[in-house]
């Protein structure tokens, strides 16, 4: 027979004379929990990298990127640019090989004319600054072998270059698609020309092709919960599958939140168009047209900061979180109001620049447009509802299994009836549970209307399984100040 008060590991029928006590810690935690969070960030390595493909490895700073994943790889950039805005949450790395079959794309660089004038040669690639210097009168030949020189020379750049009369083939480290958006320019800034007399034209060399396949990646992170993905490619096919698995996991027997960050460079229509074939509560995309720097350094530190702020407080508004590494495009490049928001309709996040060029992000978005019947739905179109709910859903399930960790179940008729210290559980001691965990997360600012949570709460004992308590749990989530509108009506 049970005793008035349980234990766990001290027997009732013990005799043999002495002081036992033991250690219960299930009643030891109060208030609201701490959910853990992890970022995953996936891209391409090379092979002067220690680390092989497909091996999860804990990153904690930017010469982690170089040591195992080779310098000037991808995964070495996406890093760095991480560490500069979030190097507080636990990341982890994940690389894949490039494609065997895949294609490396090039950039065709051509010099023409005579420079009539001592002067430096400003080139950017990738958002990189290269300095050349040239001497006037000196040959084409000359200067094209000296920039490939100092392209050779930026070991941690995207490209490496080749040179031959006046032209030089800058060709990119990893094959595959995203080598495709490599910013080539050059005079960023203000008071950068090229020495008079000397031309240079850009153009597309062999287009790249052939991303990696991310199912391996998915295999190797199966037992993983990351929380944040930042990831390197924004091909549709990976970005399904990532998509996918992520939906998978969301559910209510599986509970592992994630969430992908992918960057997208074009034009207001084609990023239009881009975000208008996506639809996932899963995903992220931010775009931009002609920003100097490199889309995945752009994800990397986008969604690395995102996360930052989210795991603070996943309802505070992602507005003006600079980004330190993001170029501005020029003026003409970048997006106005009325395309912003529309693009932001179109499930692409947007971001801005002040007047002296620095990067902040104005407003995040999940690509998720409609339901499965097609029309607008804009339930889970904010990160920030999405990221609130699913703290929530942690809180409510922390507070059930702390509260009742081994208990009975029985009917709300024997309270009053059963000695203290009897481990029952109840509907309605449940119920009181969740009020009480619903009021912690109403004084941090995640719910609000209590009055309505209460009435609205809806716990019972399944009529078809005895041991089973069922839950309909309705929390008003806070929501953010994004839009003041007023009428100014003056009076003369």
């Amino acid at each position: 027979m049970p005793d008035n008060i349980p234990f766990l590991t001290i027997p009732l029928d013990w005799r043999v004379p002495g002081a036992y006590i033991e250690i219960d810690h299930t009643k030891a935690v109060r208030g609201l929990p701490v959910m853990s969070h992890k970022m995953l960030v996936l891209g391409q390595r090379l092979s002067t990298g220690i680390v092989a493909a497909g091996i999860l490895t804990r990153v904690s700073r930017k010469e982690d990127g170089v040591n195992y994943y080779g310098r000037g790889s991808m995964l070495a950039q996406q890093i760095e640019a991480i560490m500069k805005v979030n190097p507080y949450t636990e990341c982890y790395a994940l690389a894949l090989d490039d494609l065997v079959a895949g294609v490396a794309a090039t950039k065709i660089i051509t010099f023409t004319g005579s420079p009539t004038e001592s002067g430096t040669l400003y080139l950017y690639i990738g958002g990189r600054r290269l300095t050349v210097g040239v001497l006037a009168a000196a040959t084409v030949t000359d200067i094209a072998t000296a920039v490939a020189a100092a392209i050779n020379a930026d070991l941690d750049g995207a490209v490496t270059a080749t040179s031959a009369l006046g032209v030089v083939t800058a060709t990119a480290r990893h094959k595959g698609v995203e080598g495709n958006d490599i910013d080539f320019r050059v005079n960023y800034y203000s008071g950068e020309f090229l020495p008079k007399g000397l031309s240079v034209a850009f153009a597309t060399g062999a287009t790249g092709s052939g991303n990696p396949d991310v199912t391996a990646a998915i295999v190797a992170m199966s037992t993983m919960n990351p929380y944040t993905i930042l990831c390197g490619w924004q091909d549709t096919a990976n970005i399904t599958l990532l998509e996918n698995e992520l939906q998978s996991r969301w559910g209510g027997m599986d509970m592992r939140t994630g969430h992908v960050f992918a960057h997208k460079n074009g034009t207001y229509a084609s990023l239009a168009a881009y975000g208008a074939a996506r639809n996932s509560a899963h995903s992220t995309f931010s775009g931009l047209n002609k920003s100097p720097t490199l889309p995945w350094v752009i994800s990397a530190q986008f969604g690395a900061a995102v996360e930052f702020s989210g795991a603070n407080d996943p309802a505070v508004p992602f507005r003006s979180i600079r980004l330190p590494d993001v170029m501005a495009p020029a003026e003409a490049d970048r997006f106005t109001d009325p395309e912003r928001n529309l693009l932001l309709h179109d499930g692409i996040s947007t971001i801005i620049f002040d007047q002296s060029g620095a990067a902040m992000i104005e407003y995040v978005v999940t690509s998720y447009q409609q339901n499965s019947f097609g029309m607008e739905d804009v339930s889970l179109l904010k990160v920030n509802t999405k990221w609130t709910v699913d703290y929530m859903r942690y809180a409510f399930r922390f507070a059930v299994l702390r509260d009742y960790p081994r208990h009975k179940l029985a009917g709300d008729d024997v309270l009053g009836k059963i000695q203290p210290g009897q481990p029952i559980a109840t509907p309605k001691l449940i119920r009181n549970t969740l009020i009480a965990e619903a009021m912690e997360l109403e004084k941090v600012g995640l719910l609000e209307d209590i009055d309505q949570f209460i009435k609205d709460l809806i716990v019972v004992r399944s009529t078809s399984d005895v041991n089973r308590v069922n839950a309909i749990i309705p929390p008003n989530t806070v929501n953010q100040f994004d839009v003041f509108a007023a009428a100014v009506q003056f009076i003369l």
